[in-house]
């Protein structure tokens, strides 16, 4: 096996994607050979049954976000075949996996030609060999030609692996990441590591370490070509070498600098020549120099630069790890627009293609090993640590968007083991600190939550969870600070808090009287339960958008008013699921994101969006919240999350004042006003100018006056979409028949006949176990015919039936 050239965007010119004509199943098998043997068989009576599949696949595509199981944690193999036409006379040929998890076992035939431990570096598998033995006859008869390709990945429960169950996100199984066939010539490239220093104003060094694989005993030629972001070619020279390792430098003059509003990339390309043909590798790479001041704030290309973060995990709604490209493009631009620079990437080194686009973007990136809670394992354990410490950072070196390699999360976390020795951990980090600084001089490394190893590493982030584990929200700052000054370089990762999409509260703050200040803001055992220990948002809150949207709108506003801040991370852009979160609002998903997991916008985003960009935006909060209610003649608060500088507000085509933003004047920067909505129908309209031209946003409510008592009953009704696809829409009514809009009630929605629920997709609506915002909850059925039931059941509540 070889674990090596991958660190560039294109391996090789020959390089092809295997993403069709896959077979999947969910459960082990005896050996390869039962893979084999009925690869193309198609017998009623062969077992067990294979699934056709497209990479990237993932075991966990569901039951991740079932609330009736626990999710699959054990083996599933691949199969495919596949043809192989290596161009090179003497060329080696690959299979390149871009991360499959956790553990891997690669078959050609019936032979073992690799595996790998971990579920998220990349790895690569030199198939070469085995493809000069002849394959028996059965094989040669049933695959025509074509080359039998079977895969065991294997997600099972092992303590002496990270990351450990006990973190707060699924340990998917899978080949959830892309599998590539990659042919070389007999002597190729193997890594680059480029190194671009600037050492002038306008000018800059680059140092260029090629590792190469050069078994043909000659000079291998190479031709170095750098062209920049106008595709112009700015450098090029012909390098010849008989070494495995090839250092050079060079300079460059003119240079345009790296950063995330102006992210200038430089093109790398190396062609390597012979008589048996030629390898092209290309990467990109930036110029950019930064600094933490001890505390204080950071520092890009000599200019302070508060970093505006968040968090990304690798999950998607219907997929779950299996993200593809286009996916992936999407989540990354809408960070972007969100107004991020950048992201922690939690709590495992990310695809390629999250890092080309941090690049591209103008992302800049904290990414980390999952050395994730649970405590410290043995030497297995402490060599997997060290072994994706040293791929993520030779795999990820070349990226001008990483500033920061970490090294933990939450490892003061004790369980996997029934010793928990601090000192041995400390010890342990130690190791990975010392590795990480040998690998690469010029990052920093850091952690989050571990405050007996916060003096180790470059960087620290303790737990500040302000208005949500702990505390209230306006104690943000104080905290901060005080944390700040117990360590030289201070990062803020992870802070915010749930909200169930659609749930809004005319009174966000009510029973959170017992909420006590001035004990810390932090997050401490048992505070992430529904249940028991001290008041805390968390547990006695609702969830609604309407607090959460003033947790961020506080924090925003004061970060911009602390001069000695590098910067605070978001937890998490999206929702994703997890384990260990049963009773949750939408079970096993944590709702901290400002998406839901399919990625639609919840209010939160908006609220970032109103600090963080600079192109004209204006939002009013609450598009999902189409009932509001109270008093006749009572007045209700307006907020409107904007960018410009002023807004104007109409209710019901009458102007109620124009606002001029103040990011101090809290709530919404000042663009908040109290009106008298009429009892019914109503309409909002919030307009302003952004750069001579008028922005607008509009909302349709209705307001309700009538009081309601508890909800004494359920109502639901079937919503035509289309000719295949209908809602199921259920309502809670107190026993006067008026909407109940503060129920929460959990509700489970069930099909029988001719139809199927769209569910377990881990949003809103798209879960069959879900709880009620504003006293509502739908799901979309798909009809396979004309004959249907659907129920409805809530405990307490009598079931519903509609045919």
């Amino acid at each position: 096996m070889i674990t090596g050239f991958s660190n560039a965007q294109c391996i090789s010119t020959h390089s092809k994607r295997l993403t069709g004509n896959w077979q999947f199943l969910k459960q082990d098998l005896g050996g390869v050979w039962e893979a084999v043997r009925t690869a193309s068989s198609g017998s009623p009576e062969t077992v067990p049954l294979w699934t056709d599949v497209t990479l990237p696949h993932c075991f966990n595509a569901e039951d991740a976000v079932d609330p009736d199981v626990n999710y699959y944690q054990g083996a599933g193999w691949y199969r495919t075949s596949i043809e192989v036409n290596n161009p090179f006379p003497h060329g080696r040929t690959f299979l390149h996996f871009e991360g499959a998890g956790q553990k891997t076992e690669v078959y050609i035939g019936f032979d073992k030609v690799g595996s790998h431990v971990g579920g998220y570096d990349e790895w690569t598998v030199d198939i070469t060999d085995i493809l000069k033995k002849s394959f028996n006859e059965i094989l040669t008869k049933k695959y025509k030609g074509k080359i039998p390709l079977s895969i065991r990945c294997d997600n099972s429960r092992d303590l002496e692996m990270i990351p450990s169950d006990l973190s707060d996100f699924n340990v998917y199984g899978g080949l959830y990441r892309y599998v590539n066939l990659v042919y070389v010539p007999e002597s190729y490239i193997n890594r680059v590591h480029v190194e671009a220093r600037m050492t002038k104003k306008n000018s800059g060094t680059v140092n260029l370490d090629v590792s190469l694989l050069n078994s043909s005993g000659r000079n291998m030629e190479l031709k170095l070509e750098v062209k920049d972001s106008q595709n112009e070619i700015v450098f090029e020279n012909k390098l010849s070498t008989l070494s495995n390792q090839l250092k050079y430098k060079f300079q460059l003059n003119k240079i345009k600098r790296w950063s995330p509003s102006n992210p200038v990339l430089y093109s790398l390309s190396i062609t390597t020549t012979g008589e048996n043909g030629g390898q092209v590798y290309t990467d990109k790479f930036g110029f950019r120099d930064f600094t933490f001041e001890s505390n204080g704030p950071f520092y890009l290309n000599g200019e302070r630069l508060l970093l505006k973060g968040t968090h990304r995990h690798e999950d998607f709604s219907g997929v779950a790890a299996a993200m593809t490209e286009d996916m992936i493009r999407r989540e990354m631009q809408m960070m972007k627009d969100m107004g991020v620079n950048f992201i922690r990437l939690a709590h495992y080194q990310q695809s390629r293609i999250v890092l080309n686009l941090c690049d591209s973007l103008g992302i800049l990136v904290w990414e980390e090993i999952p050395w994730c809670r649970g405590g410290l394992g043995g030497g297995v354990y402490k060599a997997q640590a060290r072994r994706m410490l040293t791929h993520m950072i030779n795999q990820h070196y070349n990226h001008p968007a990483v500033i920061i390699w970490g090294l933990g999360n939450e490892n003061d976390w004790p369980g996997d083991f029934p010793e928990f020795d601090k000192q041995k951990i400390r010890t342990f980090m130690k190791d990975l600190n010392n590795l990480a600084h040998q690998l690469d001089a010029e990052r920093k490394t850091a952690i989050r939550r571990c405050d007996f190893c916060k003096y180790i590493v470059d960087v620290y982030s303790p737990s500040i969870w302000a208005g949500w584990y702990r505390g209230k929200f306006t104690e943000y700052k104080r905290v901060s600070h005080e944390n700040m000054l117990e360590v030289t370089h201070f990062l803020h990762a992870e802070w915010g808090g749930s909200s169930h999409a659609g749930r809004h509260d005319e009174a966000p703050d009510s029973g959170l009287e017992n909420v006590k200040a001035g004990d810390g803001a932090d997050e401490r055992a048992g505070d992430a339960s529904l249940v028991g220990g001290d008041a805390r948002v968390s547990r006695d809150g609702n969830w609604s958008e309407t607090y959460i949207c003033n947790l961020f709108d506080w924090h925003l506003k004061e970060q911009e008013t602390m001069p000695w801040l590098t910067g605070a991370a978001q937890w998490a852009f999206k929702d994703f699921s997890t384990p260990v979160r049963p009773e949750n609002p939408i079970p096993y998903m944590n709702q901290k994101g400002v998406v839901e997991r399919d990625l639609t916008p919840k209010e939160g985003y908006f609220v970032f969006q109103s600090y963080w960009t600079e192109k004209p935006m204006v939002h009013i909060y609450g598009h999902s919240w189409r009932t509001r209610w109270g008093d006749e003649g009572q007045k209700k608060l307006v907020k409107v999350y904007s960018n410009c500088n002023e807004v104007e507000l109409f209710l019901n085509g009458k102007s109620m004042g124009k606002k001029n933003r103040d990011s101090q004047d809290f709530p919404a920067a000042g663009l908040h006003w109290n009106v008298q909505f009429k009892k019914g129908k109503n309409k909002l309209l919030a307009v302003s100018k952004g750069k001579g031209e008028k922005i607008r946003d509009e909302i349709n409510l209705v307001y309700q006056t009538e009081k309601w008592d508890e909800a004494a009953r359920l109502v639901m009704s079937e919503i035509p979409i289309d000719d295949d696809h209908s809602w199921l829409k259920v309502k809670a009514l107190d026993k006067n028949g008026v909407l109940c809009l503060d129920a929460r009630n959990r509700i489970r929605f069930s099909v029988a006949g001719e139809a199927r629920l769209i569910k377990n997709k881990g949003t809103v609506n798209g879960s069959s176990v879900v709880e009620l915002c504003n006293g509502v909850a739908k799901i979309k059925i798909e009809k396979l015919g004309s004959i249907y039931s659907a129920v409805v059941i809530s405990e307490g509540l009598k079931s519903v039936v509609i045919k």
